[in-house]
């Protein structure tokens, strides 16, 4: 047997796949508590802990978790909000802030050690969180442009010659009230999917290679694993801040977009 080979005779290195996002049940007989409801609780009680920490008793001169509270919000203010909301920015402060950071947490999960989940690469969480914020894009639409101006707005924008509308009318329909919800959701549920197999795939590479079945060859392999899932993980951490990011801008776009007719 030569020692010159990436396996043994024998030996088979499996990647890892789907069953990553199987969950089964943490207590028996309770079938919907999986690790990634656990995984959305904890995120949410960390989200609520970390704001009434920063912004419940806020100090004129902030410091700790206040400092970091008020860089935070500045940032979703400047970033997200105003561009979309402009005079209404402040108002949805709120629930930009707490979407912000609760998908940003949702996703950092998947680089924490022993948790290791994110939980938006679980479909339905994304879905969820993108419907209530379409269900809200819909009823400020008709709340403040009307039912019939609200539609009209959204399937016949003004100044097109009308023959045009025949085939814009159900393409903008179809965008607005399908299409849109659709990829907000599915582009943080892709994206943390695949970043998540991804880190699997070269952390398994690493692990079997150097630990499981060690030869000469798969030493080196073993070796550009472990540093690629270095690298993949700040990646990963650099992507989970943006799709919080562009999750929060969506949401703030939709609301102004119902809010002001003419956006």
């Amino acid at each position: 047997m030569s020692t010159l080979t990436l396996l043994a005779p024998g030996d088979e290195f499996t990647p890892p796949g789907l069953e990553l996002f199987d969950s089964p049940p943490i207590i028996s007989g309770v079938d919907w508590f999986t690790k990634p409801v656990l995984l959305a609780i904890l995120s949410t009680l960390i989200v609520v802990a970390f704001c009434w920490s920063a912004f419940a008793n806020p100090k004129l001169v902030p410091r700790g978790v206040q400092n970091i509270g008020e860089m935070g919000y500045t940032f979703v203010r400047d970033q997200v909000a105003r561009p979309f909301l402009g005079k209404d920015a402040d108002r949805w402060m709120g629930l930009l802030l707490s979407i912000f950071f609760l998908v940003w947490i949702w996703n950092v999960m998947g680089v924490v050690p022993v948790l290791q989940f994110p939980v938006a690469s679980h479909i339905a969480f994304p879905i969820v969180l993108a419907v209530s914020i379409y269900v809200l894009k819909v009823y400020l639409g008709v709340k403040h442009q009307g039912p019939v101006g609200y539609f009209k707005n959204m399937m016949f924008p003004p100044g097109l010659p009308k023959p045009i509308y025949a085939l814009l009318a159900p393409i903008e329909f179809l965008s607005n009230m399908i299409i849109a919800p659709f990829t907000h959701a599915v582009r943080l549920f892709a994206n943390m999917f695949a970043g998540h197999l991804i880190l699997a795939f070269f952390s398994t590479v690493g692990f079997w290679f150097l630990f499981e079945k060690l030869t000469p060859l798969g030493a080196p392999l073993g070796v550009v694993g472990v540093i690629m899932t270095v690298a993949m993980t700040g990646f990963e951490m650099f992507i989970q801040f943006l799709q919080a990011f562009l999750f929060a801008m969506l949401a703030a776009m939709y609301i102004g977009n119902s809010l002001h007719a003419d956006h």
